[in-house]
């Protein structure tokens, strides 16, 4: 079985666990709810299909149970509290936790450092820009940033990309990146991470329309009345817009300025259109 560290799941977890212990013994669901101090003998089975949900004291308990101490208990009792969060900011707080347990006991969450990059603006700008500015010390970076940072932020950034090699630094202190583009991928956690970095940018770019020139920016919109035919056309569409910016972008080695592209299509009405009273 995998070690607790690589899990992100806590009810996939308790599966494995159960289906570990039952290959070796005669291990029963109704023997590992009673170990956990259930009085249902399919309790835990029923947790781990997503039926029931374990409170905090009942995910010690079932921790126990499975014989995890210390810094597996907390892992455990953080992924239950990452799977009943009710809001992002409660999500966010748990996998930071789940991800800190990680590294502190030189393990790596698969999604980590994919959470890591996404969940803080600085990571994905100073990322074009370090390779941008050869030779630029921490200040000066934070000095060309919108909005302005600190040289320690920087810092943490700049060596947090490059752990994540995301960004490789050569004997002169310069960087470069190693891939062109990152993306999300199929990632289950990352998404979250990704939408806190929309909530910054929107607000970024609510500052820029005050503060930026105009022939610095761009700012458009349409509001359009369409079906969900015509929704599915138009995100496709948008795809393939973005494949191309990132094609003229990546064109040629050079960076002048680091931009952010914001693509929103959003709802502006509820589905009531149509309905008949």
């Amino acid at each position: 079985m995998k070690d607790i560290l690589e899990y992100t799941d806590y009810r996939q977890y308790i599966a494995d666990y159960y289906a570990d212990r039952k290959a070796k013994s005669a291990f029963s669901w109704q023997e590992f709810a009673a170990a956990a101090g259930f009085s249902s003998p399919v309790y835990l089975k029923y947790v781990s299909e997503g039926r029931f949900n374990l409170s905090e004291e009942a995910a010690v308990r079932t921790a126990r149970s499975m014989r995890l101490a210390d810094f597996e208990c907390d892992f455990f009792v953080e992924m239950v509290k990452f799977d009943h969060a009710k809001n992002d900011a409660e999500k966010r707080a748990a996998f930071s936790k789940m991800v800190s347990i990680a590294d502190a006991h030189k393990s790596k969450i698969l999604e980590g450092e994919s959470f890591r990059f996404f969940e803080d603006w600085k990571n994905p700008v100073l990322r074009e820009l370090a390779p941008a500015m050869p030779g630029a010390k921490p200040l000066a970076l934070a000095h060309a940033c919108r909005p302005e940072v600190t040289a320690a932020e920087v810092s943490e950034s700049l060596n947090f990309l490059v752990k994540a090699d995301l960004l490789k630094r050569d004997k002169d202190g310069n960087y470069a990146q190693t891939e062109k583009v990152v993306t999300t991928g199929p990632m289950n956690i990352t998404p979250l991470a990704v939408r806190g970095l929309h909530h910054q940018m929107g607000e970024f770019a609510l500052d820029a329309i005050e503060n930026v020139p105009q022939d610095e920016r761009h700012f458009s919109g349409l509001t359009l009345g369409i079906t969900r035919e015509a929704y599915d056309e138009i995100v496709q569409k948008i795809a393939e817009f973005r494949k191309e910016i990132i094609a003229i972008a990546t064109r040629e080695p050079a960076t002048d300025e680091v931009y952010r592209l914001n693509v929103q299509f959003f709802p502006m009405t509820k589905k009531s259109l149509n309905k008949k009273d």
